[in-house]
């Protein structure tokens, strides 16, 4: 494999090219989206509910339903991503907190790897949301996130690759 070399860079993202020889010895190149790697946390209130964000997404020009989230900053490790965005998003800081594994969204074309968490113990916080996120805090019982994503209203994958998880973890009922 020779070095990669870089298409395109934006922030903390950039398109890199590069030569791979295949398990079957073919020779080819191959272009990933060099991501830095993101978290997803799976808030539970002290009632029970889940806690969601109702967030515009520019690349989708619509609404979605989603678990709290954000990409790593550079040096910053899994939990205190975890805990940042959790209080830049939803306004909340958890005393408990679960890694529940790591999902890998796209990996036929990016290398991110989603670092995962289920937060419980809730409680009120103040920081500063992201100047370019339009986001509205929303709760949903277990039962009503399930119906939604039965429906097709939930759409997002890491918000489902958690939700299947923390179910099966037993960390949510």
């Amino acid at each position: 494999m020779n070095q990669p070399k870089q298409l395109f860079a934006w922030k903390r993202f950039s398109l890199e090219e590069s030569e791979h020889t295949l398990p079957n010895g073919l020779v080819t190149n191959h272009i990933t989206l060099e991501h830095p790697g993101a978290v997803l946390i799976l808030p539970v209130a002290n009632d029970g509910k889940l806690v969601m964000i109702h967030q515009y997404r520019p690349s989708i020009r619509r609404w979605i339903y989603e678990f709290p989230a954000g990409t790593l900053e550079s040096s910053e490790s899994p939990q205190y991503c975890a805990q940042r965005e959790l209080a830049e998003e939803a306004q909340l800081k958890a005393e408990e907190w679960h890694a529940i594994g790591e999902s890998l969204p796209a990996p036929g074309f990016c290398n991110e790897t989603q670092y995962l968490f289920v937060a419980k113990q809730l409680s009120d916080c103040e920081a500063q949301m992201d100047e370019d996120e339009v986001i509205e805090v929303v709760h949903f019982s277990v039962d009503e996130v399930k119906r939604l994503i039965a429906e097709n209203e939930i759409q997002d994958s890491k918000t489902i690759v958690a939700f299947c998880r923390a179910q099966l973890l037993g960390l949510i009922t």
